[in-house]
């Protein structure tokens, strides 16, 4: 996951319409690592969490075994700007997980539990989401304060590939996988909006297939933040999916800005490469289809990559569209071979 983006807005060109909300809104300074945490508050151990719930996480105890004592470190799987995720194992019943290791200076944003502990937000948005009845969102199992900084210990399918490195090693997905795929991330982000929790870093990197059942998994936290109904002023997450509104205005909506990522994301499954790459594409909003991708399927896309944010559907409105009424590959049934 990419570290806090805060970048000036480009010069809006001519005919660009500065939403009234934007006008007198005063930027506010960069995050650091050192920033003071905010008075927030994630639940509780116990249940299935939601935004005013409980959480199945378990809380940090002194008498708590440590980090060795019950798992088993395995090789890196991969690095970004908010920390290290490993491979590993739990002693007690030889279980797979990812231990993610958060350095305490690459720490963005706090929150504080119920029970006081000072902990990462990806943590405790974490710890929001978490519910082992629901598959489409990576479940934290575990976590550990260390000297220098935190361990969360997720769970780790055995039999998976980031959707990037599926697309890159073949090629796009048929339209029907892709429908099945992009139908999951919607549950996916349904539910973290239920939670109160916003992903904002939306991409193929962070989505985990199952090769044999298609089943899709939205993972890395590190970029989210708690929802909320007023304006974002700090950008985190990717360049190449930042919505316009905040290249131009510096600021934007949490749900409309989701609602552009997931429009780039379809994109990137049915044309296999992502639709712009500098922040004046992204302006410009010059849209390219291949033959090969239905008019119901580019009418979507289209959709969720209206350059006005009010102009883009809700996620109920994505769930209803036609083209995702037509029948795809279920998690049960799928098996994902990309197309050259």
């Amino acid at each position: 996951a990419s570290a806090p983006s805060e970048a000036p807005p480009v010069a809006p060109p001519a005919a660009a319409r500065l939403p009234p909300h934007c006008q007198q809104l005063p930027r506010s300074e960069p995050r650091c690592p050192s920033a003071r945490p905010p008075a927030l508050t994630a639940p509780r151990a116990g249940g299935c969490p939601g935004q005013n719930g409980e959480s199945a996480v378990p809380v940090a105890r002194a008498e708590k075994p440590s980090l060795q004592q019950l798992y088993r470190l395995g090789p890196l799987l991969g690095s970004g700007g908010c920390g290290r995720v490993y491979a590993g194992t739990r002693l007690a019943d030889g279980a797979p997980v990812a231990i993610k290791g958060v350095p305490r200076d690459r720490i963005w944003e706090w929150a504080r539990l119920h029970d006081g502990a000072l902990v990462p937000m990806e943590l405790a948005l974490l710890s929001m989401v978490s519910c082992p009845g629901f598959r489409s969102v990576v479940q934290l199992l575990d976590w550990f304060e260390l000297p220098d900084g935190f361990a969360l210990v997720m769970e780790r399918p055995e039999r998976c590939q980031d959707l990037w490195h599926l697309l890159h090693a073949g090629g796009f997905l048929p339209e029907p996988v892709a429908r099945g795929v992009f139908c999951q991330v919607l549950q996916a982000v349904r539910h973290c909006t239920s939670r109160g929790v916003l992903h904002r870093d939306i991409k193929a990197e962070n989505i985990l297939i199952d090769l044999a059942t298609g089943e899709a998994k939205l993972i890395d936290f590190g970029c989210g933040t708690i929802l909320q109904d007023t304006l974002y002023t700090h950008m985190a997450g990717t360049r190449e999916y930042f919505p316009p509104e905040w290249i131009l205005f510096g600021c934007y909506h949490g749900q409309p800005a989701t609602i552009w990522t997931l429009g780039i994301l379809l994109y990137q499954l049915v044309c296999r490469h992502l639709p712009f790459k500098t922040r004046e594409d992204i302006v410009r909003g010059q849209l390219f289809f291949p033959p090969r991708v239905s008019q119901e399927c580019q009418h979507l896309i289209r959709w969720c990559l209206c350059m006005d944010p009010a102009d883009r559907p809700c996620l109920e409105d994505l769930l209803e569209h036609p083209s995702l009424q037509k029948p795809h590959l279920t998690q049960e049934t799928a098996e994902i071979h990309p197309s050259a």
